[in-house]
Order: C-alpha cells, then sequence, then structure tokens
C-alpha cells in the first residue's frame, strides 16, 4: 500500500469567512436565526427549549435545551465540520437520552443551522453535558487562517444532561414578542416538545377551526394530511395566510396563496383572509431545501402542488356554495340604492348572477361581484380599458374630484381593465418597496429585472411600447461595457440583452427608440433610457454619477449625436451633498438624474393619484415576494 503523499499547502481562512459564506438570513436575521437553533435542539432530542433574549446590547442571550449533548469527539467531528452532513453520519432518525422512549424525524441536513449565534457576535460558548461530564469551548471566527476555531477549552465532572449556548449579543437585537410569534407559527404543536422565551411557554399551533381534513397521495407516493381551517372559528393572524406546509411538525417556507408558477387566490380578498390549507407530512423531508425556505425544484414537488391544487379548488367550491346566503346579502346592501326600484325578476336575475359568479368563480372578492351585478343590472357600453388608463395618467389635480362620476359611466370591462392595470403597477411599487429593504432578495434576478420591465416608473413618457432593445444599441451596449461583465452571476446575456450585469453586482438596462432620418431616411436611434441599478445597501456618490457621465459620453462618441439620453443611477442611498442633475453634452442632449429606491417609488405613487395610501390594507399583509410573483403572473 502506497503511503500517503504530503502536502505542501493546505487552505486558508480570512478572519469570518465562514459568517461570509454562510446563508445571509442566519447570520442578519434574528428570527430566522433562533429557529434553526430550536430546530438544533429538536434534532438533539431534547423536550424542553428555553431561550432568554436579554434587554439590550451587551447582554448574554442564551439557548438552553434538554437533549443528549455531545462528547469531546462528537462535538469536533460535527460541530466543527464545515457543511456537516447529518444524514450521511446519523441518518434520519433523532436519539434521545437514556429514559426517554420518543420517535422523531431530524430536520437537520446541511449542519448550518448550528450556526445560528454568529448572528449576534463573531464569538459565543457552548456548554454542553454528557456521560458525566460538561464540556466547556469557546468558539470564534476571527481566527486567521481558520473558518472557525475553538480557542478556549475545559472539562468538569456533571450529573446533567443537554446543552447551553450562550452569546454576548453585540449586533441584531431580537425582540421578546416578535420571536415569540415566529417561533410559535413554524412548529406545530407537539405535547413533547415545549419551548419557552425569557419564561414565557409558547402555545404552539394546534391548527384549531377545522372545516376539512383530508388524506392524499400525490402521483409519486407521497403521503399528506390536507386541513382547511376557518378563521372565523379560530383568530389568526395574517402570518398564516394561504397554504402552508409542514414536515415533520416543522414550517417550510411561509404561508402563501402561490406555488410556484399558480396563483391560488388574491392575498387582500375576504376569502384568503377568512381560510388557510394545511399540509402535513411526515414523507416529504427530500423535497425540502436545506435550509428549509422551500421545496427544490423538482417534478415531484410539481406534483405535490397539483395534488394540493385540487385539494384547494375543491374546498373553495364548497364554502364558496355554502356561502351564497352570504354572498347575496353582502351584495345586495352594497347595491342597495341602486336595486330599490329594481322589477321582481330583475332581483331573480340579480341572484342568478351571484350564484354563477360564486360558484363558477369561488375565489371572486365581494367588490367583483357586486360590480359584475352593477354592470348586468344597468350596462354600459364597453370602451378599451388601455384609453382609459392613458385618460388617467393624463388627468389634472381638478379632474381627479370628478372621477367617482366618471367611474359610474363604466361597464364592467372597462372597470376591471383599468384597475387590473393599476392594481399591477401599484403591486411593482410595492414588491420594489419591500424587496429592495430585503437582504436576502436575489437582486440581480428579481428586483433589477423588475424595476427595468417597469420603464414606466421613470416617467409617463417611457409607458409605450416604442421603446424597446433594438439590435443597434445591443450590439454597441455590449461592445461599450465588455470588459466590466461579470459572467459568473448566471445572468444570460443573449436572453436579457438590454441587461449588462457589472462585476460589482450592479446592473445597467438600455433601451431606446427608433425613428426614420429625414435627410438618409435610415433607421437610427432616437431617444435612449438608461437604468444602473446598484446592489443593496449601496450609497451613491459623485463616482457612480460621473460613470453615468461616461457612459452618456462615450454613447454620443460612438456615432449617436443626434440621440437624447436619460441616465437614472439608483441606489439605496445618496451620500450628503451632491448634486442630483446633471446635464451633458455641446447640445445637452443627455441628463443624469440620481435618486434612491425609495425616492423612486414614492415619485411613481405620486403619479398613481396616491392610490397605495388610500388602499392601505390592500398590500400591508403581503410578502414582497408574493407581490413580485402576481406581478410576473399578470404581465
Amino acid at each position: 500500500m502506497a503511503a500517503a503523499k504530503e502536502y505542501l499547502c493546505g487552505t486558508l481562512f480570512e478572519e469570518n469567512y465562514l459568517i461570509r459564506s454562510l446563508n445571509n438570513c442566519i447570520t442578519t436575521q434574528s428570527d430566522v436565526a433562533l429557529t434553526e437553533l430550536v430546530a438544533n435542539a429538536w434534532d438533539a432530542g431534547a423536550t424542553e427549549v428555553k431561550i432568554f433574549i436579554p434587554e439590550k446590547c451587551g447582554q448574554v442571550l442564551t439557548v438552553e435545551d434538554n437533549g443528549i449533548g455531545l462528547t469531546k469527539d462528537e462535538f469536533y467531528s460535527r460541530w466543527m465540520k464545515l457543511s456537516y452532513n447529518r444524514l450521511l453520519h446519523q441518518g434520519k432518525k433523532v436519539l434521545f437520552p437514556n429514559g426517554k422512549n420518543l420517535s422523531r424525524i431530524a430536520y437537520g441536513r446541511n449542519g448550518v443551522g448550528r450556526h445560528g449565534l454568529l448572528c449576534f457576535n463573531d464569538e459565543y460558548q457552548v456548554v454542553t453535558h454528557k456521560n458525566g461530564t460538561e464540556l466547556s469551548l469557546t468558539v470564534s471566527t476571527k481566527v486567521e487562517g481558520q473558518a472557525i476555531a475553538v480557542i478556549d477549552e475545559q472539562t468538569i465532572p456533571s450529573k446533567h444532561q443537554g446543552t447551553i449556548l450562550k452569546v454576548v449579543v453585540e449586533r441584531n437585537l431580537p425582540t421578546v414578542n416578535h420571536i415569540r410569534e415566529i417561533i410559535s407559527s413554524r412548529f406545530l404543536h407537539d405535547p413533547q416538545f415545549i419551548i419557552e422565551v425569557n419564561r414565557k411557554r409558547l402555545t404552539l399551533d394546534q391548527l384549531d377551526g377545522l372545516l376539512d381534513t383530508t388524506e392524499l397521495t400525490t402521483k409519486d407516493g407521497y403521503k399528506i394530511t390536507a386541513t382547511f381551517i376557518d378563521a372565523i372559528k379560530k383568530s389568526r393572524k395574517s402570518i398564516y395566510q394561504g397554504i402552508a406546509f409542514w414536515q415533520g411538525g416543522r414550517l417550510v417556507g411561509s404561508p402563501s396563496w402561490i406555488l410556484g408558477s399558480t396563483y391560488y387566490v388574491d392575498g387582500r380578498t375576504a376569502i384568503a383572509k377568512r381560510y388557510t390549507v394545511v399540509i402535513q407530512s411526515k414523507d416529504l423531508e427530500d423535497l425540502v431545501k436545506e435550509d428549509w425556505s422551500g421545496f427544490k425544484d423538482r417534478k415531484e414537488t410539481n406534483h405535490l402542488y397539483e395534488t394540493v391544487r385540487d385539494y384547494v379548488i375543491s374546498m373553495f367550491e364548497k364554502v364558496a356554495k355554502a356561502n351564497i346566503e352570504e354572498t347575496k346579502i353582502a351584495v345586495k346592501k352594497e347595491l342597495k340604492n341602486k336595486l330599490k326600484n329594481a322589477t321582481p325578476l330583475a332581483l331573480y336575475e340579480v341572484d342568478e348572477i351571484i350564484e354563477s359568479i360564486t360558484i363558477s368563480t369561488p375565489t371572486a372578492n365581494k367588490e367583483s361581484i357586486s360590480l359584475a351585478v352593477e354592470a348586468i343590472v344597468k350596462l354600459e357600453s364597453s370602451k378599451s380599458g388601455q384609453e382609459l388608463l392613458a385618460k388617467l395618467s393624463n388627468l389634472s389635480e381638478e379632474d381627479i374630484i370628478g372621477l367617482n362620476s366618471l367611474l359610474e359611466k363604466w361597464s364592467v370591462k372597462d372597470a376591471l381593465s383599468v384597475l387590473s392595470e393599476i392594481d399591477r403597477r401599484l403591486s411593482v411599487i410595492e414588491a420594489i418597496r419591500k424587496l429592495s429593504k430585503d437582504k436576502s432578495v436575489d437582486e440581480l434576478h428579481i428586483l433589477h429585472p423588475l424595476v427595468t420591465e417597469s420603464r414606466w416608473l421613470f416617467g409617463p413618457e417611457y409607458d409605450t411600447p416604442e421603446y424597446t432593445s433594438n439590435r443597434q444599441l445591443q450590439t454597441v451596449v455590449k461592445e461599450l461595457f465588455k470588459k466590466t461583465i461579470n459572467n459568473t452571476n448566471g445572468v444570460k446575456i443573449n436572453k436579457r440583452p438590454d441587461i449588462v450585469v457589472l462585476a460589482d453586482g450592479s446592473s445597467i438596462s438600455v433601451t431606446g427608440t427608433e425613428d426614420v432620418a429625414k435627410d438618409s431616411n435610415m433607421v437610427v436611434v432616437n431617444k435612449v433610457l438608461i437604468i444602473e441599478l446598484k446592489r443593496g445597501g449601496f450609497e451613491i456618490t459623485s463616482n457612480e454619477r460621473n460613470q453615468a457621465q461616461n457612459y452618456i459620453e462615450s454613447l454620443l462618441a460612438l456615432g449617436f449625436e443626434s440621440s437624447t439620453f436619460n441616465a437614472f443611477v439608483v441606489g439605496d442611498s445618496i451620500v450628503k451633498g451632491l448634486q442630483k442633475t446633471a446635464s451633458i453634452g455641446d447640445n445637452k442632449q443627455g441628463h443624469i438624474f440620481v435618486t434612491t429606491f425609495d425616492q423612486l417609488v414614492d415619485t411613481a405613487e405620486k403619479r398613481m393619484f396616491g392610490l397605495r395610501n388610500k388602499l392601505s390594507n390592500m398590500y400591508d399583509d403581503i410578502p414582497g415576494m408574493d407581490l413580485y410573483k402576481q406581478t410576473k403572473l399578470n404581465l
């Protein structure tokens, strides 16, 4: 047998490598970090977990469990191993301390959860008891050349069992009530698993208010239990809205009415706020992502969604039929003045209309049904919704006062067409507002395309199909930016030729309009819109503004002297004192505008007549990613 070869050099790690390489949520969001540590206690066979959150930074946060604990060898081979594979080394089943005859499937996969304390400090302490020994260690990520290191170790005899994690909170101090609410919502009730936060036992969800429970099997043989819950019978907060998946008693991702590419129901409607669908299983562990943020993109997942979809549709049809009389009363009350002179035949037809819409479209909200009934009772001629929207965008402040009287003259097709477009635009605005503040969002693939596809954010003059990515601009832009394009970010330039991704994580979109030159009768680029979006948390300085100037000057030098340019530089903040507008070129044909994401959406909201403020309750409870998916599905 050949002797093992000696190596000349091993891998070196920069200080804080581990924190920078972990899932961003675990090291920045206290609720995610503490949820993972509770899951670790579950995997350790604990029946009790006690969390203590201090009142202010500089004080100690603790997570204590009565699980099986770790020996010294187990600590170094498991805790200190990067990306430890629990399934490979320990299997799916949880081991319990002596005297506890229980059965449980582990949550852990890739060993990331144990690093949750790094959310609060770069160092923490582990005190673990097993086999008559207390092992106390201080773990740090500050040691250069080591991803993670033990900088202190002590052992003494002990009669206890379990593990205590201690950390001095230097950042991301949790709020006690918020952590109680979040953890209560992510673990189902289990009498053999008790969680306390600051000496108060949490009431884990017991799924009260059941209307239906059905056992189902997917095409691939996964067994699930589908539960339909009525919020009227059990008061439930908005965190429960949607379809919630629970694997082994732990919530997968966040409840939502959007699964994959299927949009079940608008989360703002009464039916969405009243009912919740819970899917429980012990078979889905192979489909769950390692960080429990959702399901893997596999055919089995699509089959799971299909099974759930069929169940949800059938239950919505049942509750819609059961609530027909309630819907009739509500709609007639809404239209009381308009129906007071209606004939018995007309009232009969109104009942038929309500029944037909309620059964055929059980997710329709009361407002939509009322609008349809009113339109049929008092039918008006239909006009193009796009024409009406164009007129709305040009209304003066005085004209807005007369908006209600104009609405009375529209048909249902007009109103729904316009309102749908307004809702889509408000959803875009709200999605950008929320996602631009969410550090876990994939900016390049979600936030940046969302902004660049919505050119109307930068002014009504860009709200036209004439603005398009043309071949002449594509060729020049690729040549202009070829030295700064980042080819490792996964964005396929050939599929999105109007977006160039730079090496610093920013993106640039260049689109324009074409016209026929009078002197040559050749097609030329007439107007050019440049949108440069900086990465999250980026502060715009004069360097970024000057870079936009360089882009315009370069395009002018490449033969676009007859074009006009508007360049927008958008970031999280702007350095104090920076001039936010500038004009470029001999004939001032180039203009630069520096703005923040907040200013961008604030301005867009004002162009929408301030409707976002008037409809404040419609968007507050909807997560940013749900709004993003909704805007993409409605495009």
